[in-house]
């Protein structure tokens, strides 16, 4: 360790752009998997990286209801974006899980419950947004009487290193659920680039000890003043709001608006919305059999409210039309996800407005709602409640 870094592991320090090799290098060698940005398919993913030259260095997004575009900066900045179709979800949450096994034997069947040790990954670039996602979706797995051990694992061995938002998307709107652009704890690591290289904040032991490691500089006044300046063009940038004042009571108090009958016009039920989100926890569950049937697993795969099977029970389908199931979704997300775990499930990413093939804006719909003459409440024909695996 050199004298500067252990002198300056409690403060804001300095490392340049060449230090972003040394530092995945680093994570590699202690035994993670680094996951990060990089381009593909004309979006920017996530996906295991190697080397810093595999970042999206020099692009950026552009971002409307409906649309998403990557298009070249005027610099080289290797964090210039905001968030593309994929959340750190995938890799904490997976899409596809098994959760039990049955083995047929001569005595009979032998059930188990994998218990394989979980993948160590280092996340490089998480967003103030997606920070928070995590700690939502740490409610929903950990933070009751039922843990989810897959989620558990992975979660407890991940390395977070943030990076702060320099750039907004016309589609945030973080500001309004107070989870961003400037990510405030539950990181490692927290990075601000500026032209010259990024300035660091620590936010744990382990952080701490890969910065040690690392060739960082305190940070100069000049240097922070640049962090700064960068932060809050972020934050100048954002300009679609959701006004979230008493939005519990007035989504459960208007479910039969008639603006839920408009926005099934335009949805497709395709559940894309519902996919790119990041805190989403919808699933379900299937046998499946090996060939010989002495072999069967119990898998466990992403699923969503909007697919018309979801909400089969008793013999029936409870939410059979595209009102029901889009209400279901928004009322859940942001009203009886509160009842729930005492917050809000939507953390302003913006990625459902993006992603939505028909550029439906759950901000719109919302202040629609509130804008309108209040429609008279009655007793709905379906429970809109919280509802296990549910989302």
């Amino acid at each position: 360790m050199t004298a500067a870094a252990e002198s300056t592991l409690n403060s804001e320090t300095f490392l340049p752009r060449d230090g972003l090799q040394k530092l995945i290098s680093h994570l590699s060698g202690d035994g993670f998997t680094v996951i990060g940005p990089k381009v593909d398919q004309g979006a920017i993913v996530y996906d295991e990286i190697e080397n810093a030259d595999e970042l999206p260095r020099g692009w950026t997004d552009r971002q409307e209801p409906g649309r998403y575009r990557l298009e070249r900066r005027e610099d080289d900045a290797y964090f210039g974006f905001v968030v593309g179709p994929h959340s750190w979800k995938r890799f904490l949450f997976p899409p596809r899980a098994t959760v039990a096994t049955a083995d047929r034997t001569e005595n009979g069947w032998e059930m188990a419950t994998p218990d394989e040790p979980a993948p160590r990954y280092a996340f490089l670039g998480v967003r103030a947004c997606e920070i928070a996602a995590m700690k939502i979706q740490d409610r929903i797995f950990t933070g009751g009487s039922y843990v989810d051990p897959v989620y558990q694992r992975r979660r407890e061995s991940a390395f977070i290193i943030a990076v702060n938002c320099t750039t907004a998307a016309a589609t945030c709107f973080c500001v309004s659920m107070n989870t961003g652009p400037r990510c405030g704890s539950g990181f490692d690591l927290a990075l601000t680039e500026i032209a010259e290289g990024f300035v660091i904040e620590v936010g744990s032991d382990a952080g701490s000890e890969l910065l040690a490691r690392l060739p960082v500089t305190p940070a100069t006044d000049e240097q922070l003043s640049h962090a700064d300046d960068e932060r809050q063009q972020a934050v100048n940038q954002i300009q679609r709001t959701l006004n979230t004042d008493g939005i519990r009571d007035l989504l459960l108090n208007n479910l039969e608006h008639p603006q839920w009958s408009d926005v099934a016009k335009r949805c497709l039920s395709c559940t894309n919305c519902t996919m790119v989100c990041p805190t989403c926890f919808c699933s379900t569950v299937t046998e499946v059999s090996d060939l010989t049937g002495d072999h069967v697993e119990r898998q466990r795969q992403w699923d969503s409210c909007f697919n018309i099977d979801f909400s089969y029970m008793n013999g029936g389908i409870v939410r059979d039309d595209v009102r029901s199931r889009y209400r279901q979704w928004l009322t859940h997300k942001l009203a009886s996800w509160h009842d729930q775990f005492d917050s809000s499930g939507c953390v302003g990413c913006g990625r459902c407005i993006t992603w939505c093939p028909t550029g439906i804006d759950l901000t719109a719909e919302v202040a629609a709602i509130r804008n309108a003459p209040r429609a008279k409440a009655s007793v709905a024909t379906e429970t809109v409640t919280p509802q296990e695996g549910s989302a």
